[in-house]
């Protein structure tokens, strides 16, 4: 397995930038609740172990990780809401999120990004990196952050909303997600521009994703 390492942040610090962030987002799939962003600056004499693409960890390690990343590292997680991802789309509100996420660090002199666009606030001082959470170690960390929070955003919500397994499927499009909406209907935190969602609203019996 290739892991993530600090290669990406080493050749901006010889270019004499110095504080970099790494930035990730998650939640871009669900048909429920906010998309989540976070932003991490390591120290790189304090990285903990064991940093890798959030999907490859266990919850408890994501959860430990997370932690310590809270108190070695600058941390910093925004949200866009559900109205602003029916309003914007996914991607243009996942960039923005992206983009808060980097306003609530202090000075960042450049940023790695998970993926292939860049969020307009972030053009001349930002470098893409397909695949960065499994590449770059900043990346990893914000990756791990952002996926922590939301997954706690989503557990909250399913105690408001019980029936559709939010604590279990996060909002993702499970069998048991789809069902539940067919059985119990569309929530305030919904996105009534997806198409499963969608459907439902308009009584359409399909609600294959």
């Amino acid at each position: 397995m290739i892991l993530p390492d600090y290669s990406f942040e080493s050749a901006a610090r010889t270019r004499g930038l110095a504080r970099i962030a790494g930035i990730d987002e998650v939640g871009r799939g669900p048909l429920a609740g906010p998309v989540t962003a976070a932003a991490v600056v390591l120290d790189p004499a304090r990285i903990p172990d064991g940093l890798r693409d959030s999907k490859a960890l266990t919850a408890a390690r994501r959860e430990a990780l997370a932690a310590e990343l809270e108190e070695v590292a600058e941390v910093s997680i925004a949200h866009a809401s559900v109205e602003e991802i029916d309003r914007l789309n996914i991607l243009q509100a996942s960039l923005l999120a992206m983009e808060r996420a980097v306003a609530g660090l202090r000075v960042v002199d450049f940023c790695l990004i998970d993926g292939n666009k860049i969020p307009k606030g972030l053009q001349g001082k930002a470098e893409a990196i397909a695949k960065g959470d499994a590449r770059s170690l900043s990346i990893a960390a914000a990756s791990i952050v952002a996926k922590v929070a939301r997954d706690a955003i989503m557990v909250d919500l399913a105690q408001q909303f019980p029936g559709y397994g939010w604590e279990r499927n996060a909002g993702y499009p499970t069998p048991a997600h789809l069902q539940a909406l067919l059985d119990l209907g569309v929530t305030p935190w919904h996105r009534r521009s997806f198409g499963p969602v969608h459907n439902r609203l308009y009584q359409d019996i399909s609600l294959t994703p």
